[in-house]
């Protein structure tokens, strides 16, 4: 069985403050323990998809700028009758931030959103209707916090040209600014459904933002087994199991709150530890046996 594992024509600056390689990692370890696997780069032309079966979206981290070419290539990956993991189904309905509307109505705890469609404008009312003085405003197609901005009540009037002008381009997502934030971004590892490990990530002083390359820190504490069982909940909603899956929120209250569930191209904080690229493997080799 011939497997090929996904990335992107990479760019330093996702690798900022990443002491590993994890793809390579990855890869390395499913050939030793005997798997046939080779890298590839999703918008590679020169890549015959046809000669794999197994096809593992592990890294596209550029695909949110080029959406229509990469749902073009899923649904080729999908004429040809390959595997793909994570199912095309799951990466497409995780493509766009309208799906945590869906799990909201599930009525599971989500950080509130409400969403400004393209062409539409901010207006004040926002606040209240999400009950908070400052806001975070994201596109619905983004990754890794790009042009996401912050507005508070008091300066609207300065900053929600800046929001319109953004506008014109994408639909947008807006969420209350969750203090919360400053203790730390948890993110729950699961592969296969089954958890694996977690991260706290938390951003640099006077920031948001808890991304490496936005200078935020990751540490590794032990989790509240409560906390572990509340995040895969999420993974129960879904309409197929998933080779991977990062459940990313916020403590409020000691209750998890999803910020977002990442099934698409999430860093797995994998570190080139034996024990979690082990859980990769038996969740891998479950899902194409």
């Amino acid at each position: 069985m011939k497997i090929t594992v996904v990335g992107y024509k990479k760019e330093a600056k996702f690798s900022q403050g990443v002491t590993n390689d994890e793809d390579t990692d990855l890869i390395n370890f499913l050939k030793d323990k005997g798997l046939d696997v080779v890298p590839s780069i999703w918008n590679d032309k020169n890549v015959d998809w046809s000669c794999f079966n197994v096809v593992v979206i592990k890294s596209p981290w550029d695909y949110h700028n080029h959406l229509q070419a990469f749902l073009n290539w899923l649904d080729h990956l999908e004429t040809l009758g390959v595997k793909v993991l994570n199912p095309v189904e799951i990466i497409k309905w995780n493509s766009d931030k309208h799906y945590l509307k869906d799990i909201a109505d599930k009525q599971l705890p989500v950080i509130a959103s409400e969403y400004l469609e393209k062409g539409s404008s901010f207006e004040n009312r926002f606040f209240d209707l999400l009950n908070a003085d400052k806001l975070v405003v994201k596109p619905c197609v983004s990754a890794g916090a790009q042009n996401t901005v912050t507005i508070s009540r008091d300066h609207f009037e300065e900053r929600a040209k800046e929001i319109d002008q953004l506008l014109k381009d994408q639909n947008y997502l807006m969420q209350p600014f969750v203090e919360e934030i400053k203790n730390g971004e948890w993110s729950f590892l699961f592969f296969n459904g089954k958890y694996s490990h977690c991260s706290l990530k938390t951003p640099k002083e006077g920031d948001f933002r808890v991304q490496h390359y936005h200078g935020g820190s990751i540490s590794y504490p032990t989790p509240d087994p409560f906390h572990i069982e509340q995040a895969g909940t999420y993974l129960k909603s879904l309409p197929q199991p998933t080779l991977y899956a990062r459940v990313d929120g916020v403590l409020i209250d000691n209750i998890f709150n999803l910020m977002e569930l990442e099934l698409i191209e999430p860093y797995l904080f994998l570190n080139g530890d034996n024990t979690l690229l082990e859980n990769y493997y038996q969740a891998l080799t479950e899902m194409i046996s």
